[in-house]
Protein backbone atom coordinates (compact mmCIF):
# COMPACT_ATOMS: atom_id res chain seq x y z
CA UNK A 1 0.00 0.00 0.00
CA UNK A 2 0.95 3.46 -0.52
CA UNK A 3 -0.19 6.88 0.30
CA UNK A 4 -1.48 9.61 -2.02
CA UNK A 5 -2.50 13.54 -1.59
CA UNK A 6 -6.31 12.86 -2.71
CA UNK A 7 -8.19 15.55 -1.50
CA UNK A 8 -6.83 19.06 -1.64
CA UNK A 9 -7.62 21.60 1.16
CA UNK A 10 -10.21 23.53 -0.53
CA UNK A 11 -11.97 20.61 -1.22
CA UNK A 12 -11.99 19.81 2.11
CA UNK A 13 -12.81 22.94 3.24
CA UNK A 14 -15.78 23.29 1.32
CA UNK A 15 -17.16 20.01 2.86
CA UNK A 16 -16.63 20.79 5.78
CA UNK A 17 -17.83 24.04 6.42
CA UNK A 18 -20.94 22.98 4.35
CA UNK A 19 -21.42 20.47 6.94
CA UNK A 20 -21.61 23.22 9.57
CA UNK A 21 -23.34 25.59 7.39
CA UNK A 22 -26.59 22.85 6.76
CA UNK A 23 -26.31 22.27 10.59
CA UNK A 24 -26.47 25.56 11.28
CA UNK A 25 -29.40 26.06 9.21
CA UNK A 26 -31.56 23.29 10.14
CA UNK A 27 -31.16 24.28 13.90
CA UNK A 28 -31.98 27.37 14.21
CA UNK A 29 -34.92 26.84 11.43
CA UNK A 30 -36.46 24.50 14.06
CA UNK A 31 -35.53 27.30 17.00
CA UNK A 32 -36.92 29.82 15.22
CA UNK A 33 -37.48 33.17 16.45
CA UNK A 34 -34.49 35.78 16.28
CA UNK A 35 -32.63 32.47 15.53
CA UNK A 36 -34.38 33.38 11.66
CA UNK A 37 -31.67 36.20 11.30
CA UNK A 38 -28.70 33.03 11.72
CA UNK A 39 -31.02 31.08 9.42
CA UNK A 40 -30.39 33.85 6.51
CA UNK A 41 -26.97 33.74 7.41
CA UNK A 42 -26.04 30.42 7.39
CA UNK A 43 -28.19 30.01 3.72
CA UNK A 44 -26.19 32.98 1.82
CA UNK A 45 -23.09 30.99 3.33
CA UNK A 46 -24.35 27.76 1.78
CA UNK A 47 -24.97 29.80 -1.31
CA UNK A 48 -20.84 31.16 -1.45
CA UNK A 49 -19.98 27.71 -0.32
CA UNK A 50 -21.77 26.00 -3.30
CA UNK A 51 -20.47 28.51 -6.15
CA UNK A 52 -16.86 28.07 -4.64
CA UNK A 53 -17.08 24.25 -5.20
CA UNK A 54 -19.37 25.07 -8.87
CA UNK A 55 -15.52 26.87 -9.61
CA UNK A 56 -13.26 24.47 -8.05
CA UNK A 57 -14.99 21.58 -9.77
CA UNK A 58 -14.06 23.17 -12.61
CA UNK A 59 -10.63 24.70 -11.57
CA UNK A 60 -9.69 23.05 -8.89
CA UNK A 61 -7.04 19.47 -8.61
CA UNK A 62 -7.51 16.25 -10.45
CA UNK A 63 -10.03 14.56 -8.51
CA UNK A 64 -12.22 17.50 -7.24
CA UNK A 65 -13.57 18.11 -11.01
CA UNK A 66 -16.62 17.14 -12.55
CA UNK A 67 -14.83 15.73 -15.49
CA UNK A 68 -13.41 13.75 -13.55
CA UNK A 69 -15.73 12.52 -11.41
CA UNK A 70 -19.05 12.68 -12.77
CA UNK A 71 -20.57 8.64 -14.20
CA UNK A 72 -20.98 7.62 -17.23
CA UNK A 73 -23.42 4.46 -17.39
CA UNK A 74 -20.58 2.03 -18.19
CA UNK A 75 -18.73 3.53 -15.13
CA UNK A 76 -21.79 2.71 -13.18
CA UNK A 77 -22.50 -0.31 -14.40
CA UNK A 78 -18.80 -1.91 -13.76
CA UNK A 79 -19.29 -0.44 -10.24
CA UNK A 80 -22.21 -2.59 -9.61
CA UNK A 81 -20.72 -5.68 -10.77
CA UNK A 82 -17.26 -4.81 -8.57
CA UNK A 83 -15.03 -3.88 -11.86
CA UNK A 84 -14.97 -0.42 -11.22
CA UNK A 85 -11.23 0.60 -10.20
CA UNK A 86 -10.81 4.64 -9.37
CA UNK A 87 -9.73 6.69 -7.49
CA UNK A 88 -11.63 9.85 -5.99
CA UNK A 89 -15.80 9.24 -5.49
CA UNK A 90 -16.74 6.19 -6.83
CA UNK A 91 -19.78 6.68 -9.42
CA UNK A 92 -22.24 6.36 -7.19
CA UNK A 93 -20.43 8.04 -4.39
CA UNK A 94 -20.19 10.97 -7.58
CA UNK A 95 -24.16 10.61 -7.62
CA UNK A 96 -24.98 11.43 -4.14
CA UNK A 97 -22.42 14.35 -4.31
CA UNK A 98 -24.10 16.19 -7.43
CA UNK A 99 -27.36 15.33 -5.66
CA UNK A 100 -26.33 17.04 -2.61
CA UNK A 101 -24.98 20.49 -4.35
CA UNK A 102 -28.17 20.50 -5.91
CA UNK A 103 -30.45 20.07 -3.99
CA UNK A 104 -28.72 21.91 -0.81
CA UNK A 105 -28.29 24.45 -3.36
CA UNK A 106 -31.60 24.75 -4.15
CA UNK A 107 -32.76 24.93 -0.65
CA UNK A 108 -30.49 27.68 -0.05
CA UNK A 109 -31.66 29.84 -3.33
CA UNK A 110 -35.23 29.25 -2.40
CA UNK A 111 -34.92 30.37 0.98
CA UNK A 112 -33.66 33.95 -0.15
CA UNK A 113 -37.16 34.77 -1.27
CA UNK A 114 -39.09 33.09 0.96
CA UNK A 115 -41.04 34.50 4.12
CA UNK A 116 -42.84 33.93 7.03
CA UNK A 117 -45.52 36.19 6.64
CA UNK A 118 -44.92 37.15 9.71
CA UNK A 119 -41.37 38.79 10.77
CA UNK A 120 -38.65 37.28 8.48
CA UNK A 121 -38.17 37.77 4.15
CA UNK A 122 -35.57 36.77 3.07
CA UNK A 123 -32.86 39.20 1.45
CA UNK A 124 -34.15 39.04 -1.96
CA UNK A 125 -37.77 39.12 -0.84
CA UNK A 126 -38.68 42.50 -3.08
CA UNK A 127 -37.32 40.59 -6.22
CA UNK A 128 -40.40 38.42 -6.90
CA UNK A 129 -44.28 39.02 -6.72
CA UNK A 130 -45.74 38.38 -3.33
CA UNK A 131 -47.32 35.26 -5.40
CA UNK A 132 -43.66 34.05 -6.45
CA UNK A 133 -42.73 34.81 -3.25
CA UNK A 134 -45.62 32.19 -1.51
CA UNK A 135 -44.90 29.70 -3.93
CA UNK A 136 -41.46 29.66 -3.85
CA UNK A 137 -41.63 29.68 0.45
CA UNK A 138 -43.98 26.04 -0.24
CA UNK A 139 -41.12 24.90 -2.25
CA UNK A 140 -38.41 26.25 0.31
CA UNK A 141 -40.37 24.74 3.24
CA UNK A 142 -41.40 20.99 1.36
CA UNK A 143 -37.57 20.56 -0.20
CA UNK A 144 -36.51 20.49 3.82
CA UNK A 145 -37.49 17.04 4.57
CA UNK A 146 -35.85 15.82 1.17
CA UNK A 147 -32.59 17.17 2.75
CA UNK A 148 -32.83 15.38 5.83
CA UNK A 149 -33.26 11.80 3.53
CA UNK A 150 -30.25 12.68 1.63
CA UNK A 151 -28.17 13.51 4.77
CA UNK A 152 -29.42 10.15 6.23
CA UNK A 153 -28.73 8.37 3.53
CA UNK A 154 -24.83 10.31 3.25
CA UNK A 155 -24.05 9.62 6.71
CA UNK A 156 -24.99 5.63 6.51
CA UNK A 157 -23.16 5.26 3.31
CA UNK A 158 -20.22 6.44 4.64
CA UNK A 159 -20.33 4.23 7.86
CA UNK A 160 -21.06 1.10 5.22
CA UNK A 161 -18.25 2.03 3.72
CA UNK A 162 -15.96 2.14 6.45
CA UNK A 163 -17.03 -0.05 9.06
CA UNK A 164 -18.46 -2.65 6.95
CA UNK A 165 -16.52 -2.65 3.43
CA UNK A 166 -13.09 -1.00 5.59
CA UNK A 167 -13.00 1.38 2.78
CA UNK A 168 -12.57 4.93 5.44
CA UNK A 169 -14.16 7.85 3.75
CA UNK A 170 -13.51 10.35 6.85
CA UNK A 171 -10.53 9.90 7.22
CA UNK A 172 -8.88 11.16 3.98
CA UNK A 173 -11.66 14.02 3.60
CA UNK A 174 -10.42 15.09 7.15
CA UNK A 175 -6.40 15.11 6.31
CA UNK A 176 -5.82 14.47 2.36
CA UNK A 177 -4.55 11.49 2.14
CA UNK A 178 -5.31 7.97 1.41
CA UNK A 179 -4.22 4.38 1.38
CA UNK A 180 -3.96 2.77 -1.88
CA UNK A 181 -2.80 -0.32 -3.81
CA UNK A 182 1.11 0.13 -5.28
CA UNK A 183 0.13 -0.68 -9.10
CA UNK A 184 -2.79 1.96 -8.51
CA UNK A 185 -2.11 4.78 -10.96
CA UNK A 186 -2.06 7.84 -10.02
CA UNK A 187 -1.67 12.11 -10.86
CA UNK A 188 -3.05 14.95 -9.51
CA UNK A 189 -2.75 18.07 -11.42
CA UNK A 190 -4.22 21.61 -11.32
CA UNK A 191 -5.81 23.57 -8.54
CA UNK A 192 -3.57 26.09 -7.86
CA UNK A 193 -3.98 29.65 -6.24
CA UNK A 194 -5.07 31.34 -9.64
CA UNK A 195 -7.74 29.02 -9.53
CA UNK A 196 -8.52 29.42 -5.17
CA UNK A 197 -8.56 33.51 -6.18
CA UNK A 198 -10.66 32.51 -9.17
CA UNK A 199 -13.03 30.37 -7.45
CA UNK A 200 -13.19 32.41 -3.95
CA UNK A 201 -13.96 35.53 -6.19
CA UNK A 202 -16.93 33.61 -7.99
CA UNK A 203 -18.02 33.13 -4.31
CA UNK A 204 -18.21 36.18 -2.99
CA UNK A 205 -19.96 37.80 -5.98
CA UNK A 206 -22.66 35.39 -5.45
CA UNK A 207 -23.03 36.60 -1.74
CA UNK A 208 -22.97 39.29 -2.43
CA UNK A 209 -25.79 38.64 -5.24
CA UNK A 210 -27.88 36.89 -2.63
CA UNK A 211 -27.66 39.61 -0.38
CA UNK A 212 -29.57 41.83 -2.80
CA UNK A 213 -26.78 43.32 -4.38
CA UNK A 214 -28.35 44.03 -7.63
CA UNK A 215 -31.53 45.32 -6.13
CA UNK A 216 -32.54 48.62 -5.95
CA UNK A 217 -32.62 50.23 -2.62
CA UNK A 218 -35.98 50.15 -0.76
CA UNK A 219 -37.59 53.04 -1.06
CA UNK A 220 -37.41 55.75 2.09
CA UNK A 221 -39.96 55.54 4.81
CA UNK A 222 -42.98 58.53 4.29
CA UNK A 223 -42.10 61.47 6.29
CA UNK A 224 -43.91 61.45 9.94
CA UNK A 225 -46.11 64.55 9.81
CA UNK A 226 -46.80 64.73 13.62
CA UNK A 227 -50.88 64.42 12.42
Amino acid sequence: MKSISLWDLPTRLFHWLLVAAVTGSLVTVKLGGTWMLWHERFGITIVGLISFRLMWGVLGSTYARFLQFIPGPSAIEAYLKGEWRGLGHNPLGALSVLAMLGLVGFQAVTGLFSTDAIAFNGPLYRAVSADWNDTITSWHKFSEWFIYGLIGLHIASVLFYTLIKKDNLITPMVTGRKKVSEECVYKRTGGGLIAFVIALAVAVFAVWVATGGLLSPPPPPAPDLGW
